[in-house]
C-alpha cells in the first residue's frame, strides 16, 4: 500500500487527480481489484504474455499492480490457446483518474459503467457517489463474476448487469452520465437515448487504422443532435461487437503494382496523422508482415478492409517498381497517401481539433475544428 500511496500522491502532484476524487482512489484501492492471476509482457513467450501469479511471484505482482501502467487480466477471451490477444485488463491510474475528471460527475447523479472488467472504476464510482448511483455492465460472464466477488469483498454494491454493454441498461435509465472502458467505433443510439439531455459520455473511440481518440460527447435536448470533442489520445480494447476485421492477405495476384508516392513511415508518423489517416480511410486496417529470412528488406505493411480490397506497401525501396501491390474495388494505399496530404495541407492538426457528431437518426459524422465542418 505504501507504493500505492506514492502512486496518489505523484499523480495528485501532477495535476492528474484531484481531490473529488483522491478520497475515492484511497477507499478503492487498485490491489483490491487486480485477480491473483495477471499477464505481462514478454518476447520470449509463444503468444507475447507471460502468466504471472500473486503467489508464485508476488513481487513481480504487485510491482505491476502499483505501477502506472496497464495491467492485462485476460488474454483471447479467457480461452486457453489463443493467439495471444489481450481481451481485459486494469486500465493504467492516470487514465482511469482523467477519464473520471472528463465524467464531470456531480453529487446525486446517476453513471453506467460499461465494462465492468475488474470492477476497480465501478468501485472508484461508488466510493465517489454511493452504491445506489451505479449501474456496471459487462458481457463476459466469467470476468462478471469475478469482479462481483472483488466489489462484495470491497463493501461495493453497484447495480451489476452481465449482458451487451452497446445496448446499455435501459431498466436503470436516464442516466447523467455514461462511462466506457471499452473503445467503439460508432458511439451507440442506445447510450444516448439513455442518457439525460445535457449528460455526458466519455469513451474511447476509433477507427480500425487508428483506436485513438477518448471523446466526450455531450448529449443534446429532444430532437437536437449530440455534439463532442476529442479529448485524449488512449488505446483500448475493443467492445467485443465492434472488433475491427482481421487483416486478409492478398487472394490472387495484385492488378496494381508500381513504385509508392510516399515513404510508408509517414503513414505512421505519430498518433495524429495516423488518426486523421484513419478518419479518411473507413473500414481500412493495417499489420506488418515480413520474411523471416529477410525481414529487413521484406518489411511491408498490409492493408484491407473486409470488402475485397487490399494494398501492401514494402518499407525498403518504397519508390521502386514492385514496391505497391493493390487490388479490388479501393486503392487502399492511394487513399492512404491522399488522406496524409489532406491532413498536411490542413495544417497537421492534433486529434483534439476533431470532434463528433450524432444526429436524432443515430447517424454519426467527424467535423474538425467545428461541427460545421464536417469531414466528407
Amino acid at each position: 500500500m505504501e507504493k500505492y500511496a506514492q502512486l496518489l500522491a505523484d499523480l495528485a502532484e501532477a495535476g492528474g487527480l484531484g481531490e473529488e476524487w483522491r478520497g475515492a482512489f484511497e477507499r478503492a484501492p487498485r490491489s483490491a481489484f487486480v485477480p491473483d492471476t495477471v499477464w505481462a509482457l514478454d518476447e520470449d513467450a509463444p503468444t507475447g504474455y507471460r502468466r504471472i501469479t500473486r503467489a508464485d511471484e508476488p513481487d513481480e505482482w504487485w510491482a505491476l499492480v502499483n505501477a502506472n501502467g496497464v495491467v492485462v487480466t485476460q488474454v483471447d477471451d479467457g480461452i486457453e490457446g489463443g493467439p495471444g490477444v489481450a481481451t481485459s485488463s486494469a486500465s493504467m491510474p492516470s487514465l482511469v483518474a482523467d477519464m473520471l475528471r472528463h465524467l464531470d460527475v456531480r453529487d446525486g447523479h446517476t453513471v453506467l459503467d460499461v465494462g465492468t472488467g475488474t470492477g476497480w472504476t465501478s468501485a472508484l464510482l461508488c466510493a465517489r457517489l454511493g452504491d445506489d448511483q451505479v449501474t456496471t455492465v459487462e458481457v463476459d460472464a466469467a470476468v462478471a463474476a469475478e469482479a462481483a466477488v472483488r466489489l462484495g469483498a470491497a463493501g461495493f454494491s453497484p447495480k451489476r448487469v452481465v449482458g451487451d454493454g452497446l445496448a446499455g441498461w435501459s431498466y436503470a435509465a436516464p442516466y447523467d452520465r455514461i462511462h466506457s472502458t471499452a473503445a467503439v467505433r460508432r458511439v451507440p443510439c442506445a447510450w444516448i437515448e439513455q442518457t439525460r439531455p445535457g449528460g455526458v459520455i466519455v469513451t474511447p473511440w476509433g477507427t480500425p487504422y487508428a483506436n485513438a481518440g477518448l471523446l466526450r460527447l455531450v448529449v443534446g435536448e429532444p430532437g437536437e443532435p449530440s455534439h463532442g470533442r476529442f479529448v485524449g489520445n488512449v488505446s483500448f480494447m475493443w467492445m467485443r461487437d465492434q472488433r475491427p476485421h482481421p487483416v486478409t492477405g492478398p487472394a490472387n495476384t495484385p492488378d496494381y503494382q508500381g513504385p509508392s508516392s510516399m515513404d510508408p513511415d509517414l503513414a505512421l508518423e505519430d498518433v495524429n496523422a495516423a488518426f486523421a489517416i484513419g478518419l479518411r480511410v473507413p473500414g481500412v486496417r493495417y499489420e506488418h508482415v515480413w520474411d523471416e529470412a529477410d525481414p529487413s528488406g521484406t518489411y511491408r505493411m498490409q492493408l484491407s478492409d473486409s470488402a475485397g480490397s487490399w494494398a501492401s506497401v514494402r518499407y525498403a525501396r518504397w519508390d521502386g517498381e514492385g514496391a505497391v501491390h493493390q487490388s479490388g474495388p479501393r486503392r487502399l494505399w492511394d487513399e492512404i497517401a491522399s488522406a496524409r496530404l489532406w491532413w498536411l495541407e490542413e495544417g497537421k492538426p492534433d486529434l483534439c481539433r476533431f470532434g463528433v457528431a450524432i444526429g436524432i437518426d443515430g447517424a454519426q459524422s467527424v467535423w474538425l475544428d467545428d461541427p460545421g465542418n464536417a469531414l466528407p
